[in-house]
């Protein structure tokens, strides 16, 4: 294996990368750093998960020095929010023994911070095109030094409508600089904006010509299923033998936030990331995930391109993509860093084209998806999920639901198992409790709510509703009681004046 130090990559960023267990080059890195070195123009093609961050990232800031002056010096565009902030983090990390500042910029988040970063002298910013577009017209962004730029993910750029956003930049960026085009496919528009704004690259494929090919350390399962059994087949698949952090896929914002709220019922750890939810909440959920304390991400395909995590086992498509190049980015989540992983897809009665189309691409020989439900036996056995499971972690709602109930209705419950006669005496105790609050005296009454002979304890939640229906019927029936001679009427006396003498001095009045 070649190592960074073999590449040339200046001893602090080799040290960076070797605290963080990074030693040896993935295959695009070992062909695009020596060329990007020294300045070479390059069109690096290759899948996503293939290392080009570091491809790109380690020329930018080795060129820049250890010590460069402030002001934007370099420029990184990416076409997705969520991809801004990995590379940012990925950039941020290689600089971390130098003066070099790294802001990231992009929309949903307020400007005040970005504005501040450029202000104190950033010298790399990693950014999408709106938010550079408009910080650049408000005069707060001068891209006019700017002498590395890389445009990441330019495919995506092309899809998201970005291309005239593109060529904006790149007519306010250093017309001598060094520039680097990376992208998964290369479509014509993207190879006549490579020929327009770079001068004599170089084009290095660091995949298999045919792009169709899939990763052979992905396993890809497909199946027909019925949408109300998805999320069944999904919990289960959740549990299967040696599962990690999972991703989920859905067409929809609304379908990816329903699908959050079930899995999470179920006791699953689940967060979501989509359009709906705000940028602080989107950066709260893939970092929570990252982190681990969240193992399963449903998103749309627009989060898609910044879920950048080592560790995914799992690629679930809730809904089947619209084609071949939205299954591989999707896939391309596991699988990661030369480890094997498993993506599944349901394919819809309605969606069947759509998968021929996607089988015809990738040459998946699957033309016919197996038809699937949660109890089908080759579920189990293709997923290595354990037998008699079920689409439920039965012990986190119950858990919480005992959790809830007073202490002393546990301990009442587990009097009644232990001798199965306290729940007979509770019975006979609240009949006569309430004998002796319809006909007894006020104070024999006060006495029994008073619970002291330990009986009403058990029930003293209710107290409150059986005195209010107490004092009810008092007040309704209280001039039959007083001519049957009855003590009620008397009791109610005493309570308002607090004697006899008292209660009958406004009737004489």
């Amino acid at each position: 294996m070649t190592t960074f130090a073999d590449l040339g990559v200046d001893q602090d960023i080799v040290d960076v990368l070797a605290a963080k267990g990074i030693v040896d080059a993935f295959p695009i890195q070992e062909q695009t750093i020596p060329l990007g070195l020294p300045g070479q123009d390059i069109i690096g093609q290759a899948k996503t998960g293939t290392g080009k961050t570091f491809g790109f990232g380690i020329p930018v800031v080795q060129r820049l020095g250890p010590d460069p002056e402030p002001g934007v010096k370099a420029l990184i565009v990416v076409p997705t929010r969520e991809l801004c902030v990995q590379v940012y983090e990925d950039i941020d990390m290689l600089t971390a023994g130098r003066a070099t500042s790294v802001v990231a910029i992009y929309g949903g988040k307020a400007y005040e911070g970005q504005i501040e970063q450029l202000k104190a002298g950033a010298q790399i910013v990693v950014g999408t095109p709106g938010r550079l577009i408009d910080l650049n017209n408000q005069r707060l962004l001068d891209l006019s030094k700017a002498v590395e730029v890389v445009l990441d993910e330019a495919d995506k750029m092309l899809d998201l409508g970005f291309l005239a956003d593109i060529e904006k930049i790149f007519q306010k960026v250093s017309p001598i600089r060094h520039t680097q085009l990376f992208s998964a496919t290369m479509p014509g528009p993207i190879v006549a904006l490579a020929r327009r704004f770079m001068s004599n690259p170089i084009h290095i494929r660091a995949t298999d010509p045919d792009e169709g090919l899939t990763q052979a350390n992905i396993k890809h399962l497909v199946y027909r299923a019925h949408s109300l059994d998805k999320d069944e087949v999904i919990a289960r698949i959740l549990q299967a033998e040696g599962r990690g952090k999972t991703v989920i896929f859905t067409r929809t914002k609304r379908a990816a936030q329903k699908l959050s709220d079930e899995l999470s019922d179920r006791g699953f750890n689940a967060a979501s990331v989509h359009g709906d939810m705000s940028q602080e909440a989107r950066e709260r959920s893939m970092a929570a995930f990252k982190a681990g304390k969240r193992d399963v991400l449903i998103a749309t395909d627009v989060a898609a391109r910044g879920i950048d995590v080592d560790d995914v086992t799992h690629v679930i498509n809730h809904t089947i993509p619209d084609d071949e190049k939205t299954y591989l980015h999707r896939a391309g989540r596991t699988g990661r860093a030369g480890k094997t992983g498993i993506a599944v897809t349901f394919v819809d009665w309605d969606d069947l084209h759509k998968w021929a189309l996607i089988n015809r691409a990738l040459e998946f020989g699957q033309p016919e998806p197996v038809e699937t439900y949660s109890s089908s036996p080759h579920l189990y056995t293709d997923l290595d999920i354990p037998a008699g499971t079920k689409g439920r972690i039965a012990t986190a709602p119950k858990t919480q639901a005992v959790r809830v109930q007073p202490q002393r209705a546990a301990d009442a419950a587990a009097e009644v198992e232990a001798t199965g006669s306290a729940a007979p005496r509770r019975r006979r105790r609240r009949r006569g409790d309430s004998a002796e609050r319809v006909g007894s005296t006020f104070v024999e009454g006060a006495d029994a709510a008073s619970g002291t002979d330990g009986a009403s304890a058990g029930s003293s939640d209710q107290a409150p509703a059986e005195r209010a229906a107490e004092g009810a019927g008092t007040h309704d029936g209280g001039g039959k009681e007083h001519h049957d001679g009855r003590p009620a009427p008397r009791r109610r006396r005493r309570r308002r004046g607090g004697s006899g003498a008292s209660s009958t001095a406004p009737t004489g009045a």
